[in-house]
C-alpha cells in the first residue's frame, strides 16, 4: 500500500474520525488520497485556524485524535495558534503537514510559503507539539507514525506528521500498533499508597477534577473512586461539566472569589486537595481568596503525581486512578446526597430589555424543557454563562482562552458525534470565525448558536471600562444567518429571547442563530464577580 493510505489507517485505528483539511500545492498528493481511499471523511472549512479549532474540539468529544491537514509553511503557520491552544489545554490533535520533497529546496531559489529555513515550519512546532516526524523515508515511516500516534494518544497534545510532496504515493509497510510505553509498577503503587495514607489521615480532603479526567476516559472510574473514599468532588473552571454522566453528586465548579461561597470554601479550606488531571492555571486557581499552596496537595497530572515537595515521573493518571481502587474497597455506606448546584431557572417572558443574566436561565429552561445538549463555548462572558448551566459536556478554551473557539468548535463536535449542540460565543469572537457557518449547508450540520451582542469585547471592557479600543459597532449578524445558509433572530427583550430559543431548538435542518442585544457594560453576575476579584487580588498583590 502507499505511505498516504497506511498513514489513513493508522490514524483511524488510534481513534480519529475525520479530517479537517484545507488542500494547497505541497500537501495535494496526500489530499487525493484522502478522498478516493474513503478511509475518513475529509470536512473542509474556509480557514485554517477554524481546522485547527474543530480538530480540537472534536478530539475533546469522540475522546480520540483530532486531525488537520494543511499544506506547508502558509497553511501549517496559519493554524499554529489553534494548535498552541490545543497544546496548552492537553487535547490530542494530529497536523498532518506538506512538506518539500527531496529534490525541492536545491535549486537555488526559495521555495513559495518558506520562512526562513525550509525547516522553519518543523522548528516552529516544536514549541507546540510533543513530538515531530517528517515521512521522508517509506522504510522508517512506519515506526515513526505508530511512535507520534502513541505519544499523541499518551500525553493527550498535538503531534506534527510531516509528509513530503513527492512521498504519498510510494509504496510502504502496514503501520504499527505500538503497546503502551513501559511504566514502572512499583512506583505507581508505592505513589497509590503514600496518596491514601495521606488521604485517610487529612482532616477535610477535597477531590478536584480537570480536563485530563476526560481526555483519558476516566469519569466513571474516578466516580467510583469518588464514593469509595467518599469524598465531596469539584470540577475546576475547565473541568465543568465532568461527571454530568456518572451519576455522582458533584458540588459545583471552583470559581475562588467569583463562583459560589460554599463551594469555594471546600477547596479553600480543604486540609488536601486531590487534584485528578488539574492544569496549574491562573483561570483555574489564580481567583483564590489566598494564594494556594500547591505543596499541600496530592496532583496528578500530564503523567506525573506530586506529594508533597516530591515528584513520581512517568506515572499516567489511568494507572494510578487503577491502582487507588485496588486499594479502596467498595463503601456500604454512601455519602448523604447534598443539594445539587444551584443554576438559575424560570426566565420571565415580558417585554423588559434583555440582560446578560438572563441567558442561563432562558438555557436552563431550555435544556430541562428539550435535553441536554454539547456545548461549545468561546472565552468570554459567553463562557461565564455557560459555568451558570447546568452540567452538560463543554468544550471552551477555558485556559489558552483564545478567541474565535466557538463556531468551528460546535461545528467540530456536530461532525463527530452526530449530535446537535449549542454554540455560545460573543460578537467579537464571531467576527473571527462566524463566518465558518457558511460551510454547515455542506455538512448538514445544524448547530444552535447564541451570539451576544453588545458591540463590544466585553471581557476586555470588564478589566478595563475606560478603554474605547473594545468597541465594536452592529454587524447586525442575524440578517447575514440567512445569506449564510441559515435562520436568524435577533432578540431585545426577555419574551423575544425565549420565542427565539423555543424556535430554534425545535427546527432543525439549519443553523439557528440568535442575536441577543444587550446593553454596553452588561456582563453575567459570574463574570462581574471574576473581573471584581481579580482586580482585588491584582491590588492586594501591589500592596503586599
Amino acid at each position: 500500500m502507499t505511505l498516504a493510505v497506511e498513514l489513513l489507517r493508522a490514524l483511524k485505528a488510534h481513534g480519529a474520525r475525520e479530517i479537517f483539511g484545507i488542500p494547497g500545492d505541497f500537501i495535494l498528493p496526500f489530499f487525493k488520497h484522502i478522498e478516493g481511499s474513503g478511509i475518513l471523511p475529509l470536512v473542509s472549512l474556509s480557514h485554517e485556524p477554524a481546522l485547527g479549532f474543530a480538530a480540537d474540539a472534536a478530539a475533546r468529544m469522540n475522546l480520540g485524535l483530532g486531525v488537520v491537514a494543511v499544506t506547508y509553511g502558509a497553511g501549517a503557520l496559519n493554524v499554529v495558534n489553534a494548535i498552541a491552544g490545543a497544546y496548552a489545554e492537553q487535547s490530542p490533535v494530529v497536523v498532518l503537514a506538506g512538506a518539500p520533497g527531496a529534490a525541492e529546496g536545491h535549486g537555488g531559489l526559495v521555495l513559495h510559503h518558506q520562512v526562513r529555513h525550509l525547516d522553519s515550519q518543523w522548528r516552529i512546532y516544536q514549541e507546540i507539539t510533543c513530538d515531530q516526524v517528517r515521512l521522508d523515508d517509506p522504510l522508517t515511516a512506519p515506526g515513526l507514525i505508530a511512535r507520534a500516534l502513541r505519544r499523541c494518544r499518551e500525553y493527550s497534545q498535538p503531534v506534527l506528521i510531516e509528509i513530503p510532496r513527492d512521498m504519498a504515493d510510494r509504496a510502504m509497510e502496514a503501520v504499527p500498533m505500538l503497546p503502551p510505553s513501559p511504566v514502572v509498577q512499583a512506583a505507581v503503587d508505592e505513589c497509590a499508597e503514600e496518596w491514601l495514607t495521606r488521604i485517610r489521615a487529612a482532616k477535610a480532603p477535597v477531590l478536584v477534577l480537570d480536563v485530563e479526567v476526560r481526555r483519558f476516559r476516566l469519569e466513571e472510574k474516578v466516580a467510583e473512586l469518588a464514593r469509595r473514599l467518599d469524598l465531596p468532588v469539584l470540577t475546576t473552571f475547565m473541568g465543568r461539566g465532568l461527571l454530568a454522566d456518572a451519576g455522582l453528586d458533584v458540588r459545583g465548579t471552583y470559581l475562588g472569589v467569583a463562583g459560589d461561597p460554599e463551594v469555594s470554601r471546600l477547596l479553600d479550606d480543604s486540609d488536601l486537595p486531590v487534584m485528578l488531571g488539574a492544569i496549574l492555571s491562573d483561570s483555574n486557581f489564580g481567583v483564590s481568596a489566598q494564594r494556594m499552596d500547591f505543596r499541600r496537595a496530592l496532583i496528578a497530572a500530564h503523567r506525573e503525581a506530586r506529594v508533597g515537595h516530591h515528584v513520581y515521573h512517568d506515572i499516567p493518571l489511568a494507572d494510578l486512578v487503577d491502582a487507588l481502587l485496588a486499594r479502596v474497597a467498595p463503601s456500604a455506606l454512601a455519602r448523604p446526597a447534598s443539594a445539587p448546584p444551584h443554576v438559575p431557572r424560570g426566565l420571565l417572558s415580558d417585554d423588559a430589555p434583555v440582560r446578560a443574566a438572563d441567558l442561563s436561565m432562558a438555557l436552563n429552561d431550555c435544556i430541562e424543557s428539550y435535553g441536554r445538549i454539547p456545548i461549545a463555548s468561546d472565552i468570554g462572558d459567553c463562557l461565564f454563562a455557560a459555568m451558570e448551566l447546568s452540567p452538560t459536556p463543554l468544550a471552551a478554551p477555558g485556559y489558552y482562552a483564545s478567541m474565535g473557539f466557538g463556531v468551528p468548535a460546535g461545528m467540530g463536535m456536530q461532525v463527530t458525534s452526530g449530535e446537535r449542540t449549542l454554540i455560545l460565543v460573543g460578537d467579537g469572537a464571531f467576527q473571527m470565525t462566524g463566518w465558518e457557518l457558511g460551510n454547515c449547508r455542506r455538512y448538514g450540520l445544524d448547530p444552535i448558536v447564541i451570539v451576544l451582542n453588545n458591540q463590544s469585547w466585553e471581557m476586555i471592557r470588564a478589566f478595563q471600562p475606560e478603554s474605547q479600543c473594545a468597541a465594536l459597532g452592529d454587524w447586525r449578524y442575524a440578517d447575514l444567518a440567512n445569506v449564510l445558509g441559515g435562520d436568524g433572530y435577533r432578540a431585545r427583550t426577555r419574551a423575544q429571547l425565549k420565542w427565539a430559543l423555543d424556535t430554534a431548538f425545535t427546527s432543525g435542518g439549519r443553523f439557528q442563530l440568535i442575536e441577543v442585544m444587550l446593553p454596553a457594560g452588561d456582563c453575567t453576575p459570574t463574570l462581574a464577580r471574576f473581573s471584581e476579584g481579580i482586580r482585588a487580588l491584582r491590588a492586594r498583590a501591589n500592596v503586599t
